[in-house]
């Protein structure tokens, strides 16, 4: 079924923290928006939002599960790093509730919310975009619709089927593939603790990625991630239960999808169609960290689009990526540097927990973690990191 007589400004398919985001900014914009996505799928997330993200997107405190105020670094032998948060927390979220309030957001601001599975898109000979998706009824029956828009915006995830169709070679971007369980919090268990954050550095947890604990309020997030093909990632985490203490508590829901390992070199096709979110591979390398580069994408995607649908110049598109890369490819470039290298062995894990001990690092990390920013104020303190990271790779420091 065709709708001939409605013509959209915008279609965002993807209603994660990306696409919901884009839809949500440009419908107060005063743009035709339809947010176009799957019912019923939950990504593996460890949830974690850092204060930056609370203050720029306006999320209401009633979404934080949890506030973690350290994390807690534990090596191949059983080193453990504590690494609190002075001054300050980390916001957790609940992926299912966190999603569905960002969507609604965006529906509330005026965005047109559709729930379906995108097929393809074509352009008439007008060369108006022209979007396939079909619907499932509850009876279980599927149709097809067709949906004309002037532009197109994929955040559909990692292995996006926008990407695929717009952008010859997409689908070759590496990935890690995370898996999560969710399941419920322990009463009075002694080595658990609801405002801290464990992560795994072993090579039985992952071969080159971790292993995470998230504390969730009344749940916790146990999961775990590799690009290693083999790897069984469902024994892992059921080890790292055990690990932690949780073997025995109840589990509540199983998640697993792709994680990609680094930006795409382009996301326009230079005509209409912009990718944001885990589609264009904006996912912190060594971190994992998505929410935050997802929703700022979307937004900047948003922002490019408006211009795109204000001058009619297809360039106005690249404008999303070349500001992302500004602001964030260094942070990115040097992440990948510190997961090809701290990541590789488990005598390097060794170090790399080793070096978590350090004051200066710990006062860095969270400071640029939490601003979204490399921190230039103490440029003594980075000296000192840079030649302890030195010794540390040339073994001349213990671990």
């Amino acid at each position: 079924m065709t709708d001939r007589s409605e013509l959209f400004d915008v279609v965002v398919v993807g209603g994660g923290p990306s696409g919901a985001t884009a839809a949500h900014d440009l419908a107060r914009l005063g743009r035709h928006v339809l947010l176009l996505d799957r019912a019923g799928r939950i990504k593996p997330c460890g949830g974690a939002i850092p204060p930056r993200l609370i203050q720029d997107f306006a999320i209401p405190d009633h979404l934080l599960v949890a506030r973690v105020n350290c994390a807690r670094m534990v090596s191949p032998s059983d080193q453990q790093v504590d690494m609190p948060i002075e001054g300050g927390f980390v916001g957790m979220v609940d992926r299912e509730i966190f999603d569905e309030f960002l969507r609604q957001r965006a529906a509330d601001a005026g965005a047109v919310r559709r729930t379906g599975t995108f097929k393809r898109f074509d352009r008439d000979d007008r060369g108006i975009t022209v979007v396939t998706f079909e619907e499932h009824g509850v009876d279980g029956a599927t149709s097809e619709h067709h949906i004309r828009t002037r532009s197109l915006i994929g955040a559909d995830g990692a292995l996006s089927a926008v990407a695929r169709q717009c952008l010859p070679g997409a689908d070759r971007l590496p990935y890690v593939f995370a898996y999560h369980e969710i399941v419920r919090a322990p009463v009075a268990e002694a080595a658990f603790d609801g405002q801290r954050c464990d992560v795994y550095y072993r090579g039985t947890v992952s071969p080159d990625f971790y292993g995470w604990v998230f504390p969730h309020g009344d749940t916790v997030s146990v999961g775990t991630g590799s690009a290693r093909k083999g790897f069984s990632l469902r024994n892992s985490v059921g080890d790292l239960r055990e690990a932690a203490g949780l073997g025995g508590v109840e589990t509540l829901r199983r998640e697993g999808a792709p994680i990609p390992l680094r930006p795409l070199p382009r996301w326009d096709d230079g005509h209409s169609v912009l990718l944001a979110g885990d589609a264009a591979g904006v996912v912190a390398p060594a971190s994992g960290e998505g929410i935050y580069y997802a929703m700022i994408g979307g937004r900047l995607a948003a922002e490019a689009v408006d211009l795109f649908l204000e001058t009619g110049q297809a360039s106005a598109l690249r404008t999303a990526r070349k500001r992302f890369m500004r602001l964030h490819g260094t942070v990115f470039w040097i992440l990948g540097v510190m997961q090809w290298y701290w990541y590789s062995n488990d005598r390097r894990r060794e170090r790399f927990v080793s070096i978590c001990r350090d004051r200066d690092v710990q006062k860095l990390t969270w400071d640029a973690y939490m601003n979204k920013q490399l921190v230039r104020a103490r440029p003594v303190a980075h000296v000192r990191i840079f030649f302890k990271n030195l010794a540390h790779m040339a073994g001349l420091a213990q671990a």
